[in-house]
Formats: structure tokens, C-alpha cells, sequence
């Protein structure tokens, strides 16, 4: 009979070895106030704090729930070794200095908006943690940025590709368009 082996990771192998088990984030970004330059600082913000940020397009879009001007959208994915009460924070942090107050009506105009939309495949829904995110199957301006940036990733939940989701997406494919905005590159 073939001898078993079995491999035994000690606690400091695995921090030794952390970065094979660090969760991909996806994250959306959106701002419709002085939306140009949020983004772009967000981004820049972004690149600091995780070193393996990409990016899915930008696209403009209507308001949802208020009217107003329209908004500058996009997704972007990393890697972290943060737990994703630390990213939800990090991404709050981001907010705040771009002058985000977390206390505005829920529908209005944002400086900057940053929602943890998957962190690996956790699922979780909880006070502190939705992931992932129900709002990622509920809007254009989430779901096209991110079928464009994993279209073969399945969602934790219904099982389904992005690139199937949002070839079933019933909402207002229209309320969206790509427009041409130059990333910054990380420094």
C-alpha cells in the first residue's frame, strides 16, 4: 500500500506564504461631483494602499433615485491581505478625505462612493459586511464594469458567470455609456 503524505502548514509558513491566499476584491468606485478629479484621486488612492489594482472602463450614467448630473462609474479588482472589515475601512478612509460624509441621503450626489462588491468568494450579510453586494445584479453602472473586468467569474451566490448576468439583465442597459477618460497609471 502507497505510503500517504500529508502536508502540515504551520502558522508561520502560512504568513511566510500569505500572498497564495489572498483574496481577489472587487470593488466599484462612482462619483458625480467633480467627478473627474475624484475618480482620478480615488484611483490614485487606490494604488497606494494595493499594489495589484486593475481597472474595468468608465462609463457615465444616470442617477438612480434622485435627479442630478450624471455619474463617472467603473470597477476595479485587487488583491489584499486585509480582512474585509480593514478594506471596508481603508475604502471609507479613501471617501472621507475626498470629502464623503457618510451621513448624506442615500440617493444624492457623491463626491465619492466606493462599495466592496466581492471579497474571494465570501458570502456574508451581516451589519458589518454585504458581500457580495445585492446591488451588483440590481444596477447597469455595477454589472457592465464588472462582466467587463471577470466575465468568466462566477458570482458566490447564483452560481452564474458576470458575462451571463448581464447577458440576462432586465434593467436599462441605455442608462450607461463608455466614455473616454484617461486612468492614471500607479506610481
Amino acid at each position: 500500500m502507497p505510503a500517504m503524505s500529508v502536508l502540515l502548514l504551520s502558522a508561520a509558513h502560512v504568513r511566510t506564504h500569505k500572498k497564495f491566499f489572498m483574496p481577489c476584491v472587487y470593488i466599484s468606485i462612482g462619483s458625480n461631483v467633480d467627478k473627474t478629479r475624484n475618480i482620478r484621486l480615488a484611483l490614485l488612492a487606490l494604488y497606494k494602499q494595493f499594489s495589484d489594482v486593475t481597472c474595468s472602463s468608465v462609463y457615465e450614467s444616470r442617477p438612480v433615485g434622485f435627479e442630478g448630473d450624471t455619474f463617472y462609474n467603473l470597477a476595479t479588482v485587487f488583491t489584499t491581505e486585509l480582512d474585509p472589515m480593514a478594506v471596508r475601512k481603508a475604502l471609507h478612509a479613501i471617501e472621507a478625505r475626498q470629502g464623503r460624509k457618510r451621513s448624506d441621503a442615500r440617493f444624492g450626489p457623491r463626491t465619492l462612493d466606493l462599495d466592496l462588491l466581492l471579497y474571494g468568494d465570501l458570502v456574508e450579510h451581516s451589519d458589518e459586511i454585504d458581500v457580495p453586494r445585492a446591488e451588483i445584479i440590481d444596477y447597469a453602472f455595477i454589472l457592465l464594469p464588472m462582466k467587463e473586468l471577470a466575465p468568466t467569474l462566477k458570482h458566490p451566490e447564483s452560481g452564474m458567470t458576470f458575462a451571463s448576468l448581464w447577458k440576462d439583465y432586465r434593467g436599462d442597459k441605455s442608462s450607461l455609456w463608455p466614455i473616454e477618460f484617461a486612468i492614471p497609471k500607479a506610481q
